[in-house]
């Protein structure tokens, strides 16, 4: 009996250092950079990195790089390549008033353009610097929803700013009022416009909606003359631009693509940006449907007597949005709104 315990005692002297050998060998080749190579530096053995093999990445994004560009307010101006007077216009007039918290960008898509007309443009980038090409993108009414998807991507991608302001090229824009205005509202969630709930569908027509399959009227939505996105807006639409329904009408595609989202739709009167002008009002910071000479009036008037209009006019009475009922009860026009 004693001896076959001294035997045992003996194996297990034996075994342990072999034991022990192996713990050291498998330690060393899990915490190795998995080369298979050896090096002088310390074995540490830190958390395991995933690759691609091991499955989805990490959910930590990288930190994204700084943006070369900044302003306060960036204004993107919906424009044709040969729209080249109302461009002009436009920087000759409202422009003047942009300051230095204002970038603006007209906006063109340049795909299957003619070389003269892409010699036109770059010679007024050269001497403006204010274009914004578009190159994969051929510019036409029935493509503006996807134009506004791919500013709104070069804006998140490129610009740290706090609003958006999208235009058109007979759209005027009192900038300093539209400034003054931003500083005293909230920056995140914003969209800012003249808005309607009550708008049936196009089934026919230029403006004819084909894959409106929601209901038979519009969601809410800022009439696309002119409204204001805040940089979280923007970003996310432009961060789920793979997901999201093109229809025919940009503006009436924001309003869907927020309908489900949480932002504080402000509906403001002084955004006269209906299919059709509804005249001239002092109190107005955005107005559209407006001809060369009407800017060049305004932008006259405003620099000589510090007033809008030459005359004030309304064609058709206006209307405050109704949040408190159904869209199709939203938008009764009364006396006494601008």
């Amino acid at each position: 009996m004693g001896r076959q315990t001294k035997s045992g005692m003996a194996k297990i002297v034996f075994i342990m250092p072999v034991v022990f050998i192996l713990f050291i060998i498998y330690i060393i080749s899990t915490c190795n950079d998995g080369s298979g190579s050896q090096h002088a530096k310390p074995v540490t053995c830190e958390p395991r990195q995933p690759n691609r093999k091991d499955g989805p990445k990490s959910a930590v994004a990288p930190p994204r790089p700084k943006k070369k560009l900044s302003a306060y307010l960036v204004v993107l101006i919906m424009t044709g390549p040969q729209l080249v007077e109302r461009r002009y216009t436009i920087r000759e007039t409202w422009l003047q008033k942009s300051g230095k918290e204002v970038m603006a960008k007209f906006v063109v898509g340049t795909a299957e353009l003619k070389e003269s007309d892409k010699k036109m443009l770059d010679a007024e980038q050269a001497r403006h610097k204010d274009l914004l090409f578009l190159p994969s993108l051929k510019d036409s009414f029935g493509s503006l929803t996807n134009k506004l998807i791919q500013m709104l991507t070069w804006l998140d991608q490129n610009v740290d700013f706090q609003y958006m302001l999208k235009a058109d090229d007979d759209t005027y824009v009192r900038l300093d009022a539209m400034v003054k205005e931003l500083k005293s509202k909230n920056k995140e969630k914003l969209y800012w416009g003249f808005f309607d709930g009550r708008a049936h569908a196009h089934r026919t027509g230029r403006y004819a909606e084909t894959d409106w399959v929601l209901c038979d009227r519009y969601l809410p939505y800022a009439m696309g003359g002119g409204y204001v996105l805040s940089s979280d807006l923007v970003s996310f639409i432009a961060n789920n631009a793979p997901y999201l329904k093109r229809y025919h009408a940009e503006d009436v595609s924001v309003g869907s693509w927020l309908a489900a989202v949480d932002v504080k739709r402000e509906h403001d009167p002084r955004f006269d940006t209906e299919f059709k002008s509804r005249g001239c009002r002092n109190v107005y910071i955005v107005t559209h449907k407006q001809t060369i000479q009407d800017m060049r009036s305004k932008y006259q008037q405003l620099q000589t007597t510090g007033k809008l209009c030459a005359k004030e006019q309304q064609f058709r009475l206006s209307y405050v949005y109704n949040w408190d009922k159904v869209p199709t009860d939203c938008c009764e026009r009364v006396e006494g709104v601008p």
